[in-house]
């Protein structure tokens, strides 16, 4: 684990100085061949990646049902969109080197979205709005008002008050350990993947923050809340402004929310955006966008030369999660004893979200790839495709 840490601190280091970054509106191609890798086997990368492309259908309401049809409340309140083709882009050294698809098609993302959550909630440190993520949430969030025109009820909401609530770190939202308990914009925790017994959802005692991995968009819903309360503005904005714009990100992406997912905040109406597409909403963005936020976390928040994130947010992200070893914050997922993805380094990570949509970024290689619309279990022969080629 030690040498696992030491890599992670100096691979970046040791390639900045070369890196190549993007303006706005522009990404410089290079031949495959002149920066020495293997231009036949990237082609069989691709095919590799049209070959797996995912099973589900391309009518996301149809793809949604087929994925999360069994929950209870699985009836999507978010925006929803017919996706594409196959899409990637592979980024060796700063430069496009290989596309396909689409790449400038808006498409949802699904989970990636949890990577710009975390980020945003990143900054909110990075900026003194947090002082600890050791911290517990509760005393940064006052009552919260939602935005019901005509209503003569309370319409007050207290998502981190109770028992157990008052108890989670903003570290243990992030790692999806802290077992938060409540009904947010109509969906119940218990609704999302539930496991066990019916009759028992709603009946069984809360595991102690921090001692159980469960994957939970209910629960990351509460933390945007909670991130959007603290920053007094829509998430959206504060994406845009700190990270998307000075990264050259396009102006076609877009945060969604859901339809019922409106407060009031400081006199005025403000969309909670929402942390994946499970029902529906999350980030829309095209694969140059993603390729982007992928090479900004390559270098560990740095731009440029800007730093953009803070090196020790970076380095917290990609700590394992002690209940889950393959997880850092969301959405950055660790390739840990090379459970992950056995074909990659042990520095590598991955964004990932349903679809299966991955920005797979590779520290020691200088490499970021997106995929997307590919078989989850393609994921690791794409990577070991991708590696064979270079030499």
């Amino acid at each position: 684990m030690k040498q696992f840490a030491l890599l992670l601190i100096l691979l970046p280091l040791l390639t900045r100085a070369q890196s190549y970054f993007p303006p706005k509106g522009e990404w410089a191609h290079r031949p495959a061949a002149a920066l020495g890798l293997d231009t036949a086997q990237l082609r069989k990368t691709i095919r590799f990646a049209v070959d797996n492309e995912s099973k589900a259908p391309r009518d996301q309401h149809l793809a949604q049902a087929e994925s999360f049809g069994r929950e209870p409340f699985d009836e999507p309140v978010g925006p929803l969109k017919d996706r594409g083709e196959a899409t990637g882009l592979i980024i060796y050294k700063g430069y496009i080197v290989a596309e396909w698809g689409d790449p400038a098609r808006v498409d949802i993302t699904n989970s990636v979205t949890k990577s710009f959550l975390s980020t945003v909630i990143g900054l909110a440190v990075d900026q003194g709005l947090i002082r600890n993520v050791l911290d517990t949430v509760a005393p940064y969030i006052p009552p919260i008002e939602l935005f019901k025109p005509g209503s003569n009820d309370d319409n007050l909401i207290y998502p981190f008050s109770g028992a157990h609530n008052r108890t989670l770190t903003w570290d243990v939202m992030l790692r999806q350990t802290s077992d938060w308990e409540g009904t947010l914009w109509d969906k119940p925790d218990w609704a999302d993947r539930p496991t066990g017994k019916p009759e028992e959802w709603t009946t069984r005692k809360r595991n102690a923050p921090g001692a159980v991995y469960k994957y939970n968009d209910v629960r990351v819903n509460a933390l945007a809340l909670a991130a959007t309360s603290v920053w007094r503005q829509p998430l959206p904005q504060i994406l845009k402004k700190f990270i998307m714009d000075p990264i050259g990100a396009s102006s076609t992406w877009r945060w969604n929310g859901y339809r019922n997912s409106w407060i009031v905040l400081d006199g005025q109406p403000v969309q909670s955006v929402s942390g994946g597409g499970h029902w529906g909403g999350g980030m829309f963005i095209n694969t140059y966008d993603m390729a982007r936020f992928g090479l900004l976390t390559l270098h560990r928040g740095n731009w440029a030369g800007n730093q953009l994130i803070s090196e020790q947010w970076v380095r917290q992200a990609l700590t394992p999660t002690p209940a889950q070893p393959t997880y850092g914050y969301m959405n950055w997922f660790l390739n840990t004893d090379h459970k992950l993805l056995p074909s990659a380094p042990a520095t590598a990570f991955v964004h990932i979200g349903n679809g299966t949509n991955m920005i797979y970024v590779d520290p020691e290689h200088d490499l970021v790839a997106v995929v997307r619309w590919i078989e989850n279990s393609a994921m690791d022969g794409m990577v070991k495709q991708l590696l064979n080629a270079i030499k």
